[in-house]
């Protein structure tokens, strides 16, 4: 009963602090007479369409649990952003919200930076729908020149059923086709992104009754972290122990970094991506 209480009082706390930052002016109601900064509560109401009394009851704690539309109709009423409507469930409901899955095409900038960083460390951005939208100079050597390809085409699933080349490069193309499955599966689970994958589903059963026959299978893997085993048409077989990051703030990003295992691997990549990036200019 004492922890429901505190966080009702907490959810009142974040609604008025958040509701006295708004503009009034700006959202269309007039800033004449106003003892107070911020929006009134009957034109949060209004804004949510809810009524100006359970608000005001949430408000002061004593509005009991609301619904999680209603809690989305009150985070677009105050404008919150994903982090603060986030904030909001946890307050209300004592769970995060349901994810919105979007689309991206493109990372900051602050990310590429950290990508370019590992220089013997091949490393990419994949969505949830495991289109790589961002990679570094060691992974368009080592494992796909992305660049080359259209962005149509940069889909691992593409690439791994489709791409012989890349099926050659695998050491265990049977698991590690089952493995990409399991894990792409759950990654589109985990990111909302269920029904914009079935277009891409639907073209894979097609092209490759293997991937078929493995996505019939229902497995779910996790990515996380283990080892990867390559045979590279130059470099010859190399190990990496692989590592998988959330981008904080973006469900659809995840970025995938393999570390070569040994300082000999690691020399060896070193000494391609110099080759490939061809003379210095300066």
């Amino acid at each position: 009963m004492g922890g429901s209480t505190t966080n009702e009082n907490r959810l009142g706390t974040f609604l008025k602090d958040r509701r006295t930052k708004l503009d009034p002016a700006a959202l269309g109601f007039s800033g004449t007479r106003r003892r107070t900064p911020g929006l009134r509560r009957e034109e949060v109401a209004q804004r949510a369409n809810i009524s100006p009394t359970w608000y005001t009851w949430l408000e002061q704690g004593r509005g009991g649990a609301p619904s999680a539309d209603v809690l989305d109709r009150i985070a677009r009423a105050l404008m919150l952003t994903d982090v603060e409507r986030e904030h909001l469930y946890l307050l209300g409901l004592g769970r995060s919200p349901e994810v919105r899955y979007r689309a991206a095409d493109a990372i900051t900038p602050r990310l590429q930076r950290v990508l370019d960083a590992l220089e013997t460390s091949p490393a990419l951005v994949r969505t949830a729908t495991w289109d790589v939208v961002a990679w570094n100079r060691a992974a368009s050597v080592v494992l796909t020149d992305y660049g080359s390809l259209p962005p149509s085409q940069r889909n691992i699933l593409r690439m791994v059923f489709g791409d012989p080349r890349v099926r050659a490069a695998q050491h265990d193309w049977e698991g590690v086709a089952r493995f990409v499955v399991g894990a792409f599966r759950a990654d589109a689970a985990r990111a909302g992104a269920v029904s914009e994958i079935n277009a891409l589903v639907d073209e894979l059963c097609r092209l490759s009754p293997e991937f078929e026959a493995l996505w019939r299978d229902n497995d779910v893997r996790s990515f996380g972290e283990g080892v990867k085993h390559l045979k590279h048409p130059i470099l010859g077989p190399i190990t990496f122990e692989y590592s998988a990051f959330s981008v904080d703030g973006r469900p659809d990003l995840g970025m995938v970094v393999y570390n070569p295992t040994t300082p000999q691997d690691a020399e060896r990549i070193r000494s391609l991506v110099m080759a490939k990036a061809g003379p210095s200019t300066g």
